[in-house]
């Protein structure tokens, strides 16, 4: 690869990168509004629902699937292609595992397999809502030097 290709790359990568803060910088009252709501009393009721045995852990789901619709909303990308991935192929895997589920009585004999992706799915999925807000208010343009949040966002939306 040649000196030229790389440079090319990186200018590519810096642009998406500019792309992204301008549309989380579009959308930043949706995601301080939905951050808000997810680290609210949803948050703690829904996670001492997991201990507690309750169903209503379930609806962390809900709150899951609303996050996951800001984030596409501010992809860099685009719509993707059919059965393309949108998302870094580990958040897609921890998103795929953590939704869908219907409570079911039997699930109480395996709580923590069915319940602990539900969980998971929506513990990532607020952390980037976090990271979108924090560097919507903290970043002018795209950061050459990269602090570990942004750089966490550009993974998620494969641009890193």
């Amino acid at each position: 690869m040649s000196r030229e290709d790389i440079l090319k790359g990186m200018e590519e990568r810096h642009a998406k990168g500019d792309v992204l803060l301008q549309n989380i910088k579009n959308n930043l009252i949706p995601l301080e509004a939905t951050l808000e709501k997810v680290s609210g009393h949803s948050y703690e009721d829904r996670m001492y629902r997991f201990y507690h045995h309750s169903f209503k852990v379930y609806w962390l789901q809900d709150l899951t699937e609303e996050m996951l619709e800001l984030l596409r909303d501010i992809s860099p990308n685009g719509k993707p292609k059919p059965f393309e991935p949108e998302f870094d192929k580990f958040f897609e895997e921890i998103i795929r595992e953590g939704t869908g589920w219907e409570h079911q009585l039997n699930h109480n004999q395996k709580w923590t397999r069915v319940t602990r992706p539900i969980v998971e799915a929506f513990l990532h999925c607020k952390y980037f809502i976090e990271m979108a807000v924090k560097y919507g208010k903290e970043l002018e343009e795209a950061p050459n030097c990269l602090p570990s949040g942004w750089a966490a966002l550009l993974e998620l939306y494969k641009i890193r």
